[in-house]
């Protein structure tokens, strides 16, 4: 029996996943241990990334591989469940690249089927809806659903959204950085020709594909979208949309962020901001931070970025010294200015929609939360704030279920 299932009746937390209204309860009183709240509450991290050889090399087993999230990590952090996520990089949208892109993604779809059905059936198991991913949980697995980021892997033809529906797609992300025909990016790419704004918003195409993400039952996902595309994306969706990984701009001056109009839309909409603990959006850093870096790289004679763990030891241990004299200077993000982002959304839009993501595997990660073995730190942080056991059940997973719930429903109805 899994920790879940051990600790609910003795805890008395059984249904903290349950929604209610937008009164938080009653917060957790001062010296309230967070490892019973940790433990029963089901934990969920709606982006995780994965390389293309995931489940094909030792370096990408799923596992024990050598990344922030393996199932060994999961299992010891409490991380109960993640989305694991097709994610295909924009490139010019011409015939042979959307090609290669849906045959990217076909790719990532059949590592993450290996790994539920094939590899680790008995570790983890593939969610295709919510009541799947509680029942997974309960039953002691760890439980992994499928986010595709990007429409840009069905091209032009909307055809392919039945089909990556069926292998266990559950939210598309619209948009990745720049352009695509659906609709416009947040951070478009002059590479790619695109001009600040290309559809204002979201595309005659692209509303047709929300509205078969409705029919079929996928989350519309609005991160990474300009926020002309993410407000016509609520207008547009006949169900609540998510925002899988982004955080508030209020916070941190960062165009991935969203805005307190967005927010508030969001709200509206009945939707969810999964705040993501991604350091850049977090703690945004001046520019002399990034100039410091080149400087340190440049003088040792290396190419950016480092991987401390390529270098031989006496340039390791010196270029170490040298990040953490520009740490000392400029801070990275932690788990304190996470939570910072969350308190905030908490305030502006209600606890009911607010949850958890990390952006591991596509660049996240603050100091304490770097991989998914430090996950207890994120529910001791909120504990430590005052966010009650049934609050914090909400932001883990509360949230996204119910919203993952709704959809379900309209699909059901149209």
């Amino acid at each position: 029996m899994n920790k879940l299932c051990t600790l609910l009746a003795a805890t008395g937390l059984l249904g903290l996943q349950a929604c209610g209204n937008e009164q938080a309860s009653l917060p957790a009183p001062a010296g309230t241990d967070p490892r019973p709240i940790h433990a029963a509450a089901l934990t969920l991290d709606t982006h995780v990334d994965i390389p293309f050889d995931y489940a094909a090399s030792d370096a990408a087993d799923p596992l024990d591989g050598d990344m922030q999230v393996n199932l060994l990590k999961m299992r010891e952090g409490g991380l109960d469940a993640a989305f694991f996520i097709v994610y295909v990089g924009q490139t010019q949208r011409t015939p042979e690249n959307y090609l290669q892109a849906q045959q990217d993604a076909f790719t990532k779809f059949e590592a993450i089927h290996r790994m539920t059905d094939e590899m680790y059936p008995n570790r983890i198991g593939l969610a295709y809806t919510a009541d799947d991913m509680q029942a997974l949980v309960a039953e002691g697995k760890l439980a992994a659903a499928i986010g595709i980021e990007n429409g840009y892997v069905f091209g032009t033809d909307l055809a392919l959204l039945e089909r990556y529906y069926e292998l266990g797609a559950r939210y598309v992300t619209l948009v990745h950085n720049g352009h695509n025909d659906l609709a416009d990016s947040a951070s478009p790419r002059p590479q790619f020709g695109d001009a600040p704004s290309e559809h204002d918003g979201v595309s005659a195409f692209g509303a047709q594909a929300i509205r078969r993400m409705n029919e079929l039952g996928i989350m519309v996902d609005v991160s990474h979208a300009s926020k002309a595309s993410a407000l016509d994306a609520m207008r547009l969706s006949s169900a609540p949309v998510i925002a899988s990984h982004s955080s508030v701009r209020a916070v941190g001056d960062h165009v991935r962020n969203m805005d307190d109009e967005t927010l508030l839309a969001l709200r509206d909409n009945g939707g969810v901001i999964q705040i993501v603990a991604f350091d850049s959006y977090l703690r945004v850093q001046p520019p002399e931070r990034a100039t410091a870096m080149d400087a340190l790289t440049e003088r040792m004679n290396l190419t950016a970025p480092v991987d401390p763990d390529d270098l031989p030891d006496q340039q390791r241990i010196e270029f170490l010294r040298g990040v953490m004299q520009i740490n000392a200077q400029w801070p990275p993000a932690n788990v304190s200015d996470f939570v910072d982002h969350i308190d905030y959304a908490v305030e502006l839009i209600g606890i009911d929609h607010v949850g958890i993501s990390s952006d591991f595997g596509g660049g996240g990660g603050v100091v304490g939360w770097s991989d998914a073995l430090e996950t207890p730190n994120v529910t001791s942080e909120l504990v430590r704030r005052g966010y009650s056991a049934e609050d914090i059940g909400k932001i883990w997973s509360g949230n996204l279920l119910r919203v993952w719930r709704e959809v379900e429903r309209v699909a059901a109805q149209l």
